[in-house]
């Protein structure tokens, strides 16, 4: 992975955005075709969700629900599985399109939408929902965590759930160098950190064609303080030592859970999840 340091200090957020949907619209085929993602499996009866959101959201039979950066919907159409009504929303149009395509491949009632986070409350003008879900490698990609906070509130009924299950900041400012696992990036990076590179997590062998990334770092409490602000309640923060993916590729096992721990002692935290609720007398 290249890192390009923008030297200037300025950026786009704009621009930036763009710039990550056609990365994201080159992915989406990629993706579909991976060993991780694995879609025969999935339309074979597979869930993609894990334990952690599974133990912690809870029933959603019959409830609705607003799954933000959904990719290509495997999640929202796990939980649909599971009797959520569920509206999954992206902003690459081809995730979209492949969605939609599982969804009646499947025969279920999911429904698809394809805009910019920041965009919700336009292309959803009049709905709320009881829940609104988000998942892992997600906010990376968001410049405004501020307005995203704002628009959770906003979609929620009174009363109604968040849950987030992402990958711990701390974790993300290390990289291996040279077999070592080194700090390499600040954790109250301020400004987007833009990248070059031709793959993609799911497959290493992929060459895009769109290939340069803009990413912003937000800080734990960063998150926290985002949501608290916008008025919701929150009913837990929870830290794991444990990730969904081999994220420091040869310092990392896979459990018999499924989850991947650092070899040795649990030193870090790899992954967080957040529950909050919006206030019924709102």
């Amino acid at each position: 992975m290249e890192k390009i340091v923008n030297l200037e200090g300025v950026y786009h957020m704009e621009y930036g955005m763009n710039k990550n949907r056609d990365n994201w619209n080159d992915r989406a085929p990629v993706h579909e075709q991976s060993e991780f993602y694995d879609v025969t499996s999935f339309l074979s009866g597979r869930s993609s969700l894990l334990s952690v959101e599974l133990d912690e959201l809870g029933e959603v039979a019959g409830k609705s629900m607003l799954h933000l950066q959904c990719h290509f919907g495997q999640d929202s159409l796990s939980w649909a599985r599971l009797g959520a009504r569920v509206t999954g929303v992206d902003f690459a149009e081809e995730a979209v399109k492949l969605a939609r395509s599982l969804n009646d491949k499947l025969g279920l009632d999911a429904r698809f939408v394809c805009a910019n986070v920041y965009d919700v409350p336009q292309v959803l003008p009049e709905e709320t929902f009881d829940i609104v879900f988000t998942s892992y490698g997600v906010l990376c990609w968001l410049p405004d965590l501020t307005r995203w906070a704002e628009i959770i509130y906003e979609k929620l009924k009174p009363g109604g759930t968040f849950y987030i299950a992402e990958g711990h900041p701390l974790a993300d400012i290390f990289e291996i160098v040279d077999g070592e696992l080194r700090m390499v990036y600040s954790y109250f990076e301020d400004e987007a950190i833009v990248f070059d590179t031709e793959d993609t997590y799911a497959d290493r062998n992929a060459k895009l064609d769109n290939t340069v990334t803009y990413e912003w770092a937000h800080s734990l409490g960063s998150v926290v303080t985002a949501l608290i602000q916008a008025g919701l309640r929150i009913e837990f923060l929870h830290e794991f030592p444990f990730c969904m993916y081999e994220k420091f590729p040869g310092l990392m096992e896979k459990g018999e859970d499924g989850w991947w721990r650092m070899k040795g002692k649990e030193y870090i935290p790899m992954l967080f999840s957040i529950r909050a609720t919006k206030p019924a007398e709102a």
